[in-house]
């Protein structure tokens, strides 16, 4: 049987991925790369994937694995809008809330390679993490398998070329907003909730309050906030 390669490092991914691993295990035989470390030139070569499908990975991918083998990744934009880091935080703060799940050919230029597809994706609702689950959902049930059960040809990106920038800890300060109504806080804090990602605060001399788990409720945003010492 032909192998496939998934590498992720994600706990959502990583459950998906041996749901994908039993369904097609007729068909497949499928491989899991959680350390960076382990994806080798040496490596790929022994199994000589199919494909090497690439879900929430933020590493370096050595120029001969992507020119020799069918690298797939995925980003959360409509390619080329939206090229680069951090896409659904700098979604959310351009208060664009119906987006793509763009898988492409991996190429050296960051998110540029051809399309093979595009899945519709909201943006309106739902913590980081809870956005992430969704969307490892999709690429587990609904893209993958249709790389799996027909042969995608990639085409190149059309459009302008719209690039973002990754976002540093120190944005994740509630007082960078400079609207701070009920939406823009939502919004704020929901973003930056999940696993990896540093929560949203504001600083108070000596101590910093980390804010999480937002939801509105009749008008108002209630969640969980920590305190903790600053710095």
């Amino acid at each position: 049987m032909q192998n496939i390669i998934v590498a992720t490092v994600k706990e959502w991914n990583i459950l998906n991925f041996y749901k994908l691993q039993e369904q097609y295990a007729s068909k497949y035989t499928f491989h899991l790369i959680t350390n960076p470390q382990e994806l080798t030139l040496e490596y790929i070569k022994e199994l000589s994937p199919l494909y090497i499908f690439f879900p929430h990975w933020s590493w370096i991918i050595e120029k001969e694995i992507y020119q020799q083998y069918n690298c797939v990744g995925f980003h959360m934009s409509d390619l080329p809008f939206g090229r680069g880091g951090s896409p659904l935080q700098n979604l959310i703060m351009r208060e664009v809330y119906e987006t793509k799940i763009s898988a492409m050919k991996i190429e050296e230029e960051l998110d540029s390679g051809d399309i093979y597809l595009k899945e519709d994706f909201s943006l309106k609702d739902g913590s980081a993490q809870e956005l992430f689950i969704v969307i490892s959902e999709m690429i587990f049930n609904i893209m993958i398998p249709k790389f799996l059960n027909a042969r995608l040809i990639a085409t190149p990106q059309e459009g302008e070329v719209v690039a973002f920038k990754r976002r540093e800890p120190k944005e994740s300060d509630i007082n960078n907003l400079t609207i701070k109504s009920i939406s823009k806080l939502y919004d704020f804090i929901r973003m930056l909730d999940a696993e990896g990602y540093p929560n949203a605060y504001i600083e108070l001399g000596e101590t910093k309050i980390l804010f999480s788990e937002v939801k509105k409720h009749d008008g108002k945003l209630v969640g969980k906030f920590e305190v903790v010492k600053n710095g």
